[in-house]
């Protein structure tokens, strides 16, 4: 098989910040858990990886010490072929993901998980330019509403409008999880 499905950040922590927003959750955790089994069901490996960074407090929900360094509650549970804990934005800075990779002799990533347009987005450009081919599975992203430097808003629907924009073509194939699960049953 010469695909992986990343699923990424995909993590109680977010639960734990202002901005999240509970409404989001049942729509793409019904897309995220879709392409999870999905690619189960294919043999394709699913790799786990998960965001800890700032002060290692309890306070601090990307923290480990808070306890929430961990699976969402409503997420397929899976084995995980790989996992990895990241401290970047791109799951591939200083996490060994890329070795395992190369070792495993994938060649296509299929990207999910959270946020939208920060670790989701950047790991696809980083994957891009590495070399990987990349599909994007969009709705198994999940992101939240944001205040625009001139105080405006910035809704979550117009930033998923925007990743979409500008990785499409560039970083990689936007996909529907039928399409992606489709495409790599093709590729094996």
């Amino acid at each position: 098989m010469n695909t992986a499905l990343l699923v990424i950040d995909v993590q109680e922590s977010f639960r734990h910040r202002p901005y999240f927003d509970a409404s989001a959750l049942p729509a793409y955790m019904a897309e995220q858990n879709a392409l999870i089994d999905g690619c189960l069901a294919q043999g394709i490996p699913v790799v786990r990886i998960l965001h800890s960074d700032g002060p290692g407090t309890p306070d601090n929900p990307f923290s480990h010490a808070s306890g929430h360094v961990r699976p969402l509650a409503e997420l397929s549970v899976f084995d995980p072929a790989a996992s990895f804990v990241k401290r970047r934005h791109s799951a591939l800075v200083g996490t060994g993901l890329d070795v395992w990779l190369t070792e495993n002799g994938i060649r296509r990533l299929i990207v999910s998980g959270i946020r939208t347009e920060q670790c989701c987005e950047t790991t696809t450009r980083h994957a891009s330019d590495l070399g990987w081919e990349v599909d994007y599975v969009l709705d198994a992203t999940l992101t939240f509403d944001m205040t625009q430097p001139d105080g405006s808003p910035l809704t979550a629907a117009e930033i998923k409008a925007r990743t979409a924009t500008v990785l499409q073509g560039r970083f990689c194939t936007l996909t529907s999880v039928d399409e992606a699960l489709a495409r790599a049953g093709a590729s094996a």
